[in-house]
């Protein structure tokens, strides 16, 4: 992957509660421990069962600060879903939804996304498709076809394609319209 410009079309902050998804504003405030008001921003985080490498409930290093994903990622899902109504990165539980980043899921750990402000967030990981959003997306969309949705239809179209997570490496503003250069991961030259 090549360094490469995307732009910022939307941003989204949710608040406590058990509803997955998040409001669209203008502006995020990134700081070192998240993003302002959002349910993710913290240094730490419980394990989970069955996706974490410690025992679930155990405190560890919050690597999920944030979720971006890409408009076209989001097409694709969407047309493999045959949804009447295409998916939003809010609806998903995202933060960012960039244009211009086709292949955001694919973005090595490491990677950087660098915007206007001086904000820069570090990719941490791929962000796979969940049980729960699916049945949660099943239960809310309707299909072209008419044919009821499945549960597990999220998992099958969202592969290699839900975007990534992260943390908040240099804080600062991010707002919707904003461009921001992708910098994937490579590996010192010393190497």
């Amino acid at each position: 992957m090549k360094r490469s410009i995307a732009y910022v079309d939307s941003v989204y902050l949710g608040g406590e509660g058990d509803d997955l998804g998040k409001d669209a504003c203008q502006s995020l405030d990134a700081q070192l421990s998240g993003f302002v008001g959002d349910r993710h921003a913290s240094f730490e985080r419980e394990a989970w069962s069955g996706g974490d490498k410690q025992a679930e409930g155990t405190r560890r290093r919050n690597e999920r600060q944030w979720c971006a994903v890409s408009a076209e990622e989001l097409a694709e899902i969407s047309l493999a879903m045959d949804l009447k109504e295409p998916l939003t990165a809010g609806s998903l539980g995202a933060n960012l939804c960039f244009s211009g980043a086709p292949n955001l899921s694919h973005l090595p750990k490491g990677s950087i996304l660098r915007f206007p402000s001086g904000a820069e967030l570090m990719v941490e990981e791929y962000n796979p498709p969940c049980l729960p959003m699916g049945e949660k997306l099943a239960a809310i969309h309707e299909t072209n076809s008419g044919k009821k949705l499945l549960d597990g239809a999220f998992s099958l179209a969202g592969k290699c394609r839900r975007g990534v997570v992260g943390v908040i490496e240099v804080p600062g503003m991010i707002n919707a319209g904003d461009a921001v250069e992708v910098i994937p991961y490579r590996s010192p030259t010393w190497l």
